[in-house]
């Protein structure tokens, strides 16, 4: 059940109707957008940065055309999307309070929303399957703890509540086919006064919380003993509905340390090790599964490499691309991976190199609509 925030009540009726995913008008307050099938909107959003150092939303098709592109006051991280109309919610970089709704048909911003007092936001969010309710990844920096913000989309983006997310730093947070919810509590406690200063690396515990569609945890894995400082952070659903995960390594230097993760709920977690894992740099930045052939790619911006993995979590190579940041599924089959110059599309093996205008520095997700 979703707890209060000061000041706000939530009506249980329509907090039924939410769960329940009854039908309703999918207007958004006046904020109107058409179906993702009517929309002629892009394939994916990202974020990126200009030489000049200014932050956009950007739109872009799987040719490389840019649709829109949208300014945004500091740097942009992910993006939410909605199932039933074609708008996005875009996401600071931590430790940012700001997020940006947007309209994907006519590329246009359409909402800002501001995170609580006390809480910034992580980066990442997940709407419901009906597209009613938002949810939001947060830090509750004075207690410290992580929960989950839940806004009512169709009422204009009102904060309607929030859960604990179930550990510290909750990243990225993705729906499940059963309507509930997986987190990645990347276990680094922060706080905003420090900017991006990680407060408790000598005692994290990162782990995967799986939450009902109602926010109740049904089950947690925890990276415990050596592996506790390998922090979670982005997530993917596999061919067969088991979460991969990108590490982020934040204990001693080391060259080899997996970077990758496998878990299927009730199991322990698997870790899937790559020859060219040492490429990565101990920093794993996003993770993508094809959904044709349920291959993995695993980017490394910092080592401008990408390791990929069969869909048994065998390695089958590596490939250098400078800067590689996010990748996602490609609509036409294959993956979609953002670089240097452009993109890159990986079907079958081979890839071929997409170029996007504008000398864009690329953040880690490409997200695909």
């Amino acid at each position: 059940m979703w707890g209060s925030v000061p000041g706000m009540e939530i009506d249980r009726m329509k907090r039924r109707s939410f769960l329940a995913g009854a039908s309703a008008s999918l207007g958004l307050s006046g904020l109107t957008s058409p179906a993702w099938a009517a929309a002629g909107a892009p394939d994916f959003i990202t974020a990126g940065n200009r030489a000049d150092n200014s932050s956009w939303l950007v739109g872009l098709t799987r040719t490389g055309d840019v649709v829109f592109q949208i300014p945004i006051p500091s740097r942009g991280h992910a993006a939410a999307v909605n199932p039933q109309v074609a708008q996005v919610v875009a996401f600071a970089r931590r430790p940012g309070r700001f997020a940006v709704v947007i309209d994907c048909a006519e590329g246009r911003e359409l909402a800002r929303l501001d995170a609580p007092d006390g809480r910034h936001f992580y980066g990442h969010g997940a709407f419901s399957a009906d597209g009613a309710t938002l949810f939001t990844t947060e830090n509750d920096y004075d207690t410290p703890a992580g929960i989950i913000g839940v806004w009512d989309a169709r009422g204009g983006y009102r904060r309607i509540g929030e859960i604990p997310s179930g550990g510290i730093g909750p990243h990225e947070i993705l729906r499940l086919s059963d309507g509930g919810f997986v987190v990645a509590n990347g276990g680094i406690q922060t706080h905003p006064d420090m900017d991006r200063a990680k407060l408790n690396l000598t005692t994290m515990q990162t782990n995967l919380t799986y939450l009902s569609a109602e926010g109740t945890v049904l089950d947690q894995a925890d990276l415990t003993g050596a592996m506790h400082q390998n922090s979670i952070r982005h997530i993917a659903i596999d061919h067969n509905g088991a979460v991969v995960a990108a590490l982020q390594w934040q204990g001693a230097p080391t060259q080899r340390i997996p970077l990758v993760l496998r878990h299927t709920r009730g199991t322990e977690p698997e870790f899937l090790h790559h020859p060219d894992d040492r490429r990565l740099k101990t920093y794993a930045g996003s993770i993508a599964v094809c959904p044709q052939t349920g291959e993995i790619a695993v980017t490394g911006p910092k080592g401008s490499t990408v390791v990929y993995f069969d869909r048994q979590g065998t390695p089958t190579g590596s490939a250098h691309h400078g800067t590689a940041s996010g990748v996602a599924a490609a609509p036409d089959g294959g993956l979609m991976i953002t670089r240097d110059g452009g993109m890159v599309h990986r079907k079958m093996g081979i890839e071929t190199l997409v170029p996007v205008t504008g000398n864009w520095a690329w953040d880690n997700h490409l997200v695909a609509r």
